[in-house]
């Protein structure tokens, strides 16, 4: 186990989409439970919830997880991961979706090594290929261009990088993973920062770190994690988590 790194989930009860999310029944478990459960299995000293709602508070408190309240004004889970943070022991905090009920705990681990091996890397995210062109069409779906380190260059709900030779697409496009890893006094630093105009347009946070100066090493994943924002997805991670 490693002492100095803690997942901070961030939850809350509003969704446009689908309201009460968190509490949403998946295999006979609310979804932040299985959020919770998996990110144990990576190798962290603790994982907590940080939330401003009582129902989930109570729920995480029944099944025996870690959970603390925070403020109800906050605008993004980053805010909230940052405010939980403040009272813990770590040097690295990750911030995991709450809406990941199906989440490789592996990505945790992958999503820290560079914090780990890199004193001079103070952020981290995570990426994946992305070859639907119907989905890089898709402006819920993020996508992310990096530089030959691996450090991204740029986020955007357009599909990125434009082949402007063969017309189209460029293969392969990496789609992101709003999985980040931080290093604790810049997670601190980062929700002091003001927001900047590419992340106001794009609705994109991490491009507030981006158009700061500050570098996010993107790490590449093999396969894709599975959000729940839809009643649709639901059912689907349902369907898996009861396939054999």
């Amino acid at each position: 186990m490693n002492d100095s790194i803690v997942v901070i989930i961030p939850a809350r009860f509003a969704s446009s989409r689908l309201p009460g999310k968190p509490l949403l029944d998946l295999g006979g478990k609310p979804m932040i439970q299985h959020v919770y459960e998996r990110a144990m299995q990576a190798d962290v000293a603790a994982v907590w919830v940080a939330t401003d709602d009582e129902r989930i508070f109570d729920a995480v408190q029944a099944f025996g997880g870690r959970v603390v309240m925070t403020s109800s004004a906050h605008l993004s889970g980053t805010d909230r991961v940052a405010e939980a943070a403040r009272g813990l022991a770590a040097t690295i905090v990750v911030n995991v979706q709450g809406d990941e009920p199906l989440l490789d705990p592996e990505l945790i681990n992958r999503v820290t090594a560079p914090l780990r091996a890199d004193a001079t890397i103070d952020m981290a995210t995570v990426a994946h290929p992305l070859h639907d062109l119907e989905e890089a069409r898709d402006p819920n779906v993020v996508k992310v261009v990096c530089d030959r380190r691996g450090f991204a260059l740029y986020f955007s709900r357009l599909p990125i990088p434009f082949d402007r030779d063969q017309g189209g697409l460029a293969a392969p496009l990496w789609r992101h993973v709003g999985l980040y890893a931080y290093r604790a006094d810049f997670l601190q630093t980062f929700a002091r920062l003001p927001p900047t105009g590419l992340e106001q347009r794009e609705r994109l946070e991490q491009l507030r770190a981006l158009e700061h100066g500050h570098s996010i090493r993107v790490v590449v994943a093999d396969g894709m994690t599975i959000g729940v924002d839809t009643p649709a997805d639901a059912q689907r991670v349902r369907q898996l988590l009861l396939a054999p």
